[in-house]
């Protein structure tokens, strides 16, 4: 294949919507316009720029006319897509809630069905996904993992990995929405294991997690809980190493940065083979188990399935650990990310 246009002639790049705060898309706009800009490309966020020849649009985004007039321009449009909202169809977590999600989903459908030249899915299972709901659509699409920087997530470096217990290390952006019953999980599990191990298993929780949350659940439970909070990202990588396993707590994910980053970092995962799950953590790299249940109706799950798979881990941990760095390295560089991204974006000529 030939290499994309050189950055001198191939006009600028515009990143819709720009984005700020907590969160995958956040993280993944930063590390896209970096790895671009290091190749010489120039990023921006505004659609109406004349010099623009591509426009990425990441998930949804309330700037449909500018897309629509870009397009009119001959700018190529191409739409990054995860997973849809669901959960608040199958639980009650407020009207605005509802109606927020509801109107994600037509935004997210709209741009996808309407406006794409090219449509990139964050995993096999989210290409699934949208085409069994939405139906096909006549854009191209592709594809393409989330990346992450190999030298930044790593294995080597400083941790704080306990040798008196076992630490298992949940991290989400957010944990709210409906997404609880992920850390209803989480607790049954260490709980579960640390009464099959007979020793202490902590589970610490990084992420933004309301208060009143908290309290129940601690309440409700005499697991040995660490609420970390939300923590700076450069701390990700030494809170990788200084974990034993990572539990990927969210249904239906369609690419969790939590999970590549933690691959990266030697962490083994473990997880309900839901969403993605099957397809990112294979070749050893962790264990995925049955859910046990309708998981889409948020039925409750085979926790001693998952408890299982989380001792199989422990029981080979250094295998685990080497298989988990051997599968990132694989599957899950930022410059290959960047460099399919860039092939999208602007085409290689014939």
């Amino acid at each position: 294949m030939n290499p994309p246009k050189k950055p001198q002639d191939a006009g600028s790049i515009c990143l819709l919507p720009k984005l700020e705060g907590l969160g995958g898309p956040t993280s993944f706009q930063a590390k896209l316009t970096q790895g671009l800009t290091k190749r010489g490309y120039r990023c921006h966020n505004n659609a109406d720029d004349p010099t623009t020849t591509a426009i990425l649009v990441i998930g949804g985004t309330k700037y449909l006319g500018k897309i629509q007039r870009a397009k009119k321009r001959g700018v190529r449009i191409v739409h990054r897509l995860n997973g849809m909202n669901w959960i608040h169809r199958k639980r009650n977590t407020g009207l605005r809630h509802y109606l927020r999600s509801e109107y994600g989903n037509l935004i997210l459908s709209t741009i996808r069905k309407r406006q794409a030249d090219f449509i990139v899915y964050q995993s096999q299972f989210a290409r699934s996904w949208w085409q069994t709901k939405y139906g096909k659509v006549s854009a191209q699409a592709a594809v393409i993992y989330n990346g992450v920087n190999l030298d930044v997530y790593n294995p080597a470096g400083p941790h704080t990995r306990p040798e008196d217990h076992i630490r298992v290390l949940l991290v989400e952006g957010h944990l709210a929405g409906g997404y609880e019953q992920g850390l209803e999980s989480a607790i049954a599990l260490v709980t579960k294991l640390s009464d099959r191990l007979g020793q202490k298993v902590e589970l610490m929780v990084v992420g933004r997690v309301a208060k009143s949350v908290q309290q129940r659940l601690s309440a409700q439970s005499d697991a040995w809980i660490t609420w970390a909070g939300v923590v700076p990202r450069n701390k990700i990588p030494e809170l990788d190493r200084s974990a034993h396993i990572l539990f990927s707590a969210d249904l239906n994910a369609a690419c969790p940065n939590a999970v590549v980053e933690a691959l990266a970092c030697g962490l083994p995962v473990v997880a309900f083979a839901t969403g993605s799950l099957s397809e990112l953590v294979s070749d050893g790299a962790g264990e995925v188990a049955p859910y046990g249940a309708n998981y889409w109706e948020l039925q409750p799950p085979d926790i001693d399935s998952l408890t299982d798979a989380a001792e199989e881990i422990l029981n080979d941990l250094d295998h685990y650990r080497q298989k988990a760095r051997e599968r990132a390295e694989k599957l899950f560089s930022l410059d290959q990310m960047v460099e399919e991204y860039l092939n999208v974006l602007i085409p290689p000529e014939k």
